[in-house]
């Protein structure tokens, strides 16, 4: 746990730890079950029978201005998007 933890980002109280250890126990044991499952025959997933991806080319085309790109940023620094960390400090 501790290293899904340190992955994640978190800190857990010692109750916390349990309850996602018993969350993801439980999560394996439905994956495990589904595993179980006949599918021999079964199709795959199709979400929209019958469509197909309608790509648009990628055209290239004028930039946001800077000052409009970072008008709703909640935080900037010389001119960049400033957010915290995300591994170690």
């Amino acid at each position: 746990m501790a290293r899904i933890e340190e992955l994640s980002g978190l800190k857990l109280s010692p109750e916390e730890r349990e309850a996602l250890k018993a969350d993801l126990t439980r999560i394996l044991e439905y994956f495990q079950k589904l595993q179980e499952l006949p599918t021999e025959g079964v199709p795959p997933f199709e979400p929209l029978p019958g469509r197909v991806n309608a790509w648009r080319e990628d055209e290239p085309r004028e930039s946001l201005p800077q000052e409009e790109a970072l008008k709703n940023a909640p935080a900037r620094q010389d001119g960049y998007f400033s957010v915290p960390p995300v591994f170690g400090d």
